[in-house]
């Protein structure tokens, strides 16, 4: 039986990582911070499958103990403070976290099992202000955040430790992916949550940022599997994992609204803009300047071709069936939560 062990396990990626490793048959450990209320988040319906080792990112002595305890085969590194507009209010804390956390994990990797295979969570965010159409694993960074800044520093040192030390230690650059587990600050989830709370009457309206902002969205499912193949080849490399689609943050909001049942039509241009339900008049989206980046990332679009050739693997959950699950996922929260409201 193969060992795992998963930082940010009770995250998107890591709990969809979690489930599919049990399924193959991992003993799955992961790490989690002691906090005052202990939280499973994404996990809890499978808390009981996994072994829970209290870690930080911070400190090397418990990564180093988290490695003795799990004797781990295979390392995936998702903890990250990966809210991109947090970077810039908590920038030393990300790069604590994003940056200085993957040397700590790799060391005690290196000093307690250096034949343990490391996946490292890069992200598109590294390349930033894009140098080439589309994306590829040679083409050149350029973040624009601190957190892309940090991962790119992330990405760097794991390719460091691969040739230095030897190590299996790649990086899976991943696109934008989302799902109904996305943390609700992120404006995907936040794009989905709304357009169920206004169905429900339960809000008016949302209120968004760049609407004109591309991204290459695919969905968390399938991008733990692109992980759980890289460490399972011969040789450590670094892919690219993405659709070869891009799509605005508007398209995004039409899309999610329409599975809602809402008929979004756009009015005004610029900090101006808003867009309306169709039938009824009513205003659903409103631009805040709040919400535009200090330096905005304009489009990611990623070539997977070398993911798809090497490892084998291709998305399966198209761009519609995303949104429309997180929609329908929404709605059904948002359902009980207005029950349980009126019950208590």
């Amino acid at each position: 039986m193969k060992k795992a062990l998963i930082t940010g396990v009770t995250g998107q990626d890591g709990s969809y990582l979690a489930e599919l490793l049990l399924e193959k048959g991992y003993e799955v450990y992961g790490v989690m911070r002691r906090k005052s209320v202990v939280n499973y988040g994404n996990t809890a319906h499978i808390k009981d499958d996994i072994r829970f080792i209290y870690a930080d990112m911070t400190d090397v002595t418990s990564l180093i103990a988290a490695m003795r305890q799990s004797e781990a085969d295979e390392v995936y590194n998702l903890a990250a403070q990966s809210f991109v507009a947090t970077s810039w209010e908590q920038p030393i804390a990300t790069t604590d976290i994003d940056a200085l956390g993957v040397t700590n994990m790799l060391e005690a990797i290196r000093i307690i099992k250096p034949a343990c295979r490391f996946y490292q969570a890069s992200t598109s965010e590294m390349f930033g202000l894009v140098q080439e159409m589309p994306q590829t694993e040679s083409t050149p960074f350029y973040p624009r955040s601190p957190y892309g800044v940090a991962k790119l520093y992330g990405h760097w040192i794991t390719k460091n430790y691969r040739e230095s030390y030897g190590l299996h230690a790649g990086s899976g650059i991943l696109f934008n992916h989302e799902s109904e587990r996305r943390g609700k600050e992120f404006v995907t989830r936040k794009i989905t949550a709304a357009a169920a709370q206004i169905k429900l009457g339960a809000q008016q309206y949302v209120e968004l940022g760049n609407l004109d902002a591309k991204r290459d969205w695919g969905h968390s499912a399938d991008y733990v599997r692109a992980m759980w193949l890289m460490l399972q080849q011969k040789e450590p490399d670094d892919y690219v994992i993405a659709t070869n689609e891009t799509r605005t943050i508007r398209e995004f909001a039409e899309r999610a609204f329409a599975c809602a049942g809402f008929d979004i039509r756009w009015q005004g241009e610029g900090v101006n803009e808003t867009g309306v339900d169709a039938r009824t008049g009513h205003t659903l989206i409103k631009v805040n300047t709040r919400f535009f980046r200090p330096a905005e990332v304009e489009i990611l679009l990623g070539n997977p071709a070398k993911a798809e050739t090497v490892l084998g693997w291709k998305r399966e959950i198209s761009f519609s069936e995303l949104v429309e699950r997180m929609v329908k996922h929404d709605i059904a929260l948002a359902e009980r939560e207005l029950k349980a409201a009126r019950q208590s």
